[in-house]
């Protein structure tokens, strides 16, 4: 007995950290398996019957490819405004001073700590009292705006570590401004950067609460298509489309993993 404590307490924080990451894969786990289930009624709860239907026919409900094929236009959209919006934000807060710089940094941060039903009926006010008619541009609008805190949080993060000496030293090369940027400046800036996109499509495909104030009756995006399934049987080609999104999101992360090791392997 004391030899198997004195094993849990030297390994304590290992199994804290594997609990920790069971904890949040086993309900990815349990959406991986029903996406096999052939359920006997309306609603995929119970395990019934191993089928490969859902995986052969992912668009054999109506208007869930089309709602999917939405949320993944406005992912892409709203990621990319929000990159590169966030990013020059990040660099203008992390390298110069100027007047009201504060108060500029708790406007940004301030949609983070905002309840998003806030932040989702304030959008929908604007957009109304400036009678913009909701749509697919509305909802655009607002994705880029709530995920742009996140992309200056990584960016401005990745900024302020950075070393200023060498982007000193290419400029005592005799490099342009420009060729400084390109090959020192953003180089250094790519993880967090990056870090930033990821976040922004995680966040924008995955959101409803500021989607539901803000869309059209035509647009319905997969969250919402999702959400209305649920009252009358969610299908089990949802649970297809979201262990492909997992699957996606786990082999992007290993890829990158592998680069940045073989990257510091060779430096």
């Amino acid at each position: 007995m004391s030899r198997l404590l004195k094993w849990v307490r030297a390994h304590l924080v290992v199994l804290a950290g594997l609990l920790a990451l069971a904890y949040l894969v086993l309900p990815n786990l349990v959406v991986l398996a029903f996406s096999f289930n052939k359920p006997s009624g309306k609603f995929n709860y119970e395990w019934n019957q191993f089928s490969t239907d859902a995986w052969t026919d992912p668009c054999g409900v109506a208007d869930m490819c089309g709602s999917l094929s939405l949320s993944l236009q406005i992912a892409v959209l709203a990621t990319v405004g929000a990159t590169v919006l966030g990013t020059m934000v990040a660099f203008a807060l992390a390298r110069y001073r100027f007047r009201g710089r504060g108060g500029a940094t708790g406007l940004i941060f301030l949609p983070m700590a905002m309840p998003e039903v806030v932040m989702a009926a304030s959008l929908g006010t604007l957009f109304l009292n400036m009678r913009i008619p909701f749509g697919f541009t509305t909802i655009l609008i607002a994705h880029i705006m709530f995920c742009l805190s996140f992309v200056v949080t990584a960016v401005k993060a990745r900024v302020m570590s950075m070393d200023p000496r060498l982007e000193q030293a290419a400029q005592d090369l005799y490099a342009t401004p420009v060729q400084t940027f390109l090959k020192v400046t953003l180089p250094l800036a790519a993880p967090g950067i990056a870090a930033g996109a990821l976040l922004s499509f995680a966040l924008s495909f995955d959101d409803f609460i500021i989607t539901q104030f803000n869309s059209g009756p035509t647009t319905v995006t997969f969250p919402m298509f999702v959400w209305g399934a649920s009252q009358r049987g969610i299908p089990v080609q949802v649970n297809v489309i979201g262990t492909a999104m997992f699957l996606a999101a786990v082999v992007l992360t290993v890829v990158g993993q592998w680069v940045g090791n073989r990257r510091k392997a060779s430096a």
